[in-house]
């Protein structure tokens, strides 16, 4: 298994950049550490059609490629699919429609092992083979290095956030990651997201995570939207979406060769 690069650069203080990817073939985790700007590869397996295999063909396609891989369960599989992943090697969990400080305390749970001191829930695990060893003291470590992360997504969590930003300080939560689109929904106006209207919100959750000594993590479509976040303090992004840069490039491709064809 690949050191946990992710964990060094948030414990050193310098910024992080990652990207999502929904599809499951393992070469686009390859692909995606071999170009080699990226300190982590996000797999929104909320937004995915995958298996336990499939966690584990990524999980060794990140040890290939040097890349430390994330997941982003849904909320009602998130301790399946969350501990499934540490068994087949990732190193970090993005938790998403956090409401309440119990949600986050539920979340650490799922994440940190059953000891005296981390008091989770997380005992030994079936793991690939190539991780397979309990050397106890390693396992252990392993589980405490895992990049924690919440999602502030939803009306009921920006109305409790100072108790949830609470329990993440205690509970060792790393990052915490702003989400426009299901708050708009969740308040009833899916277009809010694209308003004005929502930036106070966005600026509330920055703003109280970096007062709380938390990371705020922002994910963007591309990178000139990254300046306004960083002149408020973010250091830390998620670029990009596989499918959405692959039906990018098809169209620029298939455009341009459809102008050039064109009247022969």
């Amino acid at each position: 298994m690949i050191k946990n690069t992710f964990r060094n650069k948030l414990n050193e203080g310098l910024p992080t950049v990652g990207t999502h990817f929904m599809l499951t073939d393992p070469d686009v985790v390859e692909l995606i550490g071999g170009v080699g700007y990226f300190d982590y590869g996000e797999f929104t397996a909320e937004y995915s059609a995958f298996d336990l295999p499939h966690l584990y063909h990524l999980g060794r396609a990140g040890d290939a490629a040097r890349l430390p891989l994330m997941v982003k369960p849904d909320q009602a599989s998130q301790a399946f699919v969350a501990q499934g992943a540490l068994g087949a090697g990732f190193h970090a969990v993005l938790f998403t429609d956090i409401r309440t400080a119990d949600d986050v305390r539920i979340a650490h749970r799922i994440i940190r092992p059953e000891t005296p001191g981390a008091k989770g829930h997380m005992g030994v695990k079936l793991r690939r083979p190539a991780l397979g060893s309990y050397d106890t003291e390693a396992y252990i470590k392993s589980l405490n290095d895992v990049v924690f992360c919440i999602m502030i997504e939803k009306h009921a969590a920006v109305e409790n956030l100072t108790a949830i930003l609470d329990a993440a300080v205690k509970l060792g939560v790393d990052m915490v990651q702003w989400g426009p689109a299901d708050y708009s929904l969740s308040v009833g106006n899916p277009a809010l997201q694209r308003s004005k209207d929502i930036l106070p919100i966005e600026s509330k959750v920055i703003t109280e995570s970096l007062a709380a000594g938390l990371h705020p993590r922002i994910e963007i479509g591309s990178p000139d939207q990254a300046q306004r976040f960083i002149d408020q303090g973010v250091r830390h992004f998620c670029v990009g979406w596989d499918r959405f840069i692959l039906r990018q490039k098809l169209e620029e491709i298939g455009d341009s060769m459809r102008s050039v064809t064109e009247g022969i």
